[in-house]
């Protein structure tokens, strides 16, 4: 960025370190997606302070001999795959065997991690032959950043399937969105009884399978055979996305297409991931400059809608989902009831982590049309 003073992810990123210097007492997913946003910012400014925060955070739940305190590896839950994530930067910045030692570890997860019969990784142990979109980003995401640093190539075309086949299950032909969960047994409450899908287009997990794909990309090589159908994917779920886009704010609904449906509410989380892989899209090239119009209100419309700053520069995020899934209890049935049931929240880490993580990508994609003096992507940084 020209104007330091301007980036909302530097400003969210020096927040998390002063407001959660020690994130180092668990192994969790929800803490991974903050370290995700703190090294995308250490990438994006070159500040040392970034991977030492990482450093120190994740440093400290890895042993000698690459074991991870509070990892279960039998627990078999993609969600204990996120954090792996910030391995590999570890090892490639410090060299230090544990770290891959810990990555192969949960490679050792997914060898042996059950499946549906078509092969998609089931979302947790306690949930048979279900997956769920999260899971892409969860799982699928270190399984194809490990396959490149660690070159073994072969673990691409299990990557690509996955995604695929959640393409072929969970997409709705009607209205472009996906189903966050899909039981091959069509058992499960929320299971609808000919298609195995839930029935509601929940934000934050077509938000999270849109951020797998677009992130799974970095690493999958140019001339894989599935490559284009990935991007074709993408697409075709952005150009869904952006149609719901609320035209007054510019942000999405909790419950995609219900739109100001009574209960439900603007949420944060899925509007940054929606914007996060827009602006991504567009900078790789994936998708067309056509879909920046819908870039501008999204990121302008989070900053105007959902975040704050106080006096001192510690930055706030409101209106976030808590959590949602499937499952476990009666209640958790997949409605447009349930969804908006779940409490909202300020601060929470799924609405941190991809604040920063949309941030940067926003920042690099104005720093890449200003170099190519391209006038289009006039997007604000400032609140109104």
């Amino acid at each position: 960025m020209k104007d330091k003073e301007m980036s909302w992810s530097i400003k969210m990123a020096d927040t998390v370190l002063r407001r959660y210097l020690d994130l180092s007492d668990k192994w969790d997913h929800e803490y991974g997606i903050v370290f995700k946003g703190i090294e995308d910012v250490w990438h994006h400014t070159g500040d040392c302070k970034y991977i030492d925060y990482l450093l120190f955070n994740i440093g400290n739940r890895i042993g000698e001999n690459g074991e991870i305190a509070g990892y279960e590896l039998e627990d078999y839950s993609v969600d204990h795959i996120n954090s792996g994530r910030l391995l590999f930067p570890l090892f490639e910045e410090t060299k230090e065997e544990r770290f891959k030692k810990a990555a192969f570890l949960l490679r050792q997860q997914l060898e042996t991690h059950p499946r549906t019969s078509d092969g998609i990784f089931w979302h947790k142990q306690i949930f048979p032959y279900q997956g769920f979109l999260d899971g892409v980003y969860m799982g699928d995401v270190f399984y194809a950043q490990f396959a490149k640093v660690f070159n073994d190539p072969a673990l691409f075309d299990d990557v690509t399937n996955q995604i695929l086949l959640f393409a072929k299950h969970n997409k709705d032909e009607k209205t472009g969105l996906f189903y966050q969960g899909y039981d091959e047994k069509r058992q499960q409450i929320w299971a609808n009884a000919d298609t195995g899908c839930s029935s509601s287009f929940w934000g934050r997990a077509i938000g999270w399978y849109c951020v797998g794909i677009v992130d799974i990309l970095d690493y999958l090589p140019e001339e894989h055979a599935k490559r284009q159908k990935l991007i074709e994917v993408l697409s075709g779920l952005l150009s869904a996305i952006v149609t719901y886009q609320e035209p007054e704010t510019g942000v999405w609904y909790q419950v995609v297409d219900q739109g100001g449906r009574e209960g439900n509410y603007l949420e944060s989380s899925s509007s940054c991931m929606y914007v996060y892989a827009l602006a991504k899209a567009i900078r790789q090239s994936y998708v067309s400059q056509h879909f920046l119009p819908a870039l501008k209100q999204g990121y302008n419309g989070i900053l105007n809608t959902f975040i704050d700053e106080d006096e001192r520069g510690i930055v706030n995020i409101h209106q976030t989902c808590q959590t949602a899934g499937l499952g476990i209890t009666a209640n958790r049935d997949g409605s447009f009831e349930y969804y908006i049931s779940e409490p909202i929240v300020s601060n929470d880490f799924k609405g941190i982590g991809t604040f920063i993580m949309a941030s940067v990508q926003v920042e690099k994609l104005i720093v890449q049309m200003d170099d190519n003096e391209n006038e289009s992507v006039n997007i604000t940084l400032s609140k109104n």
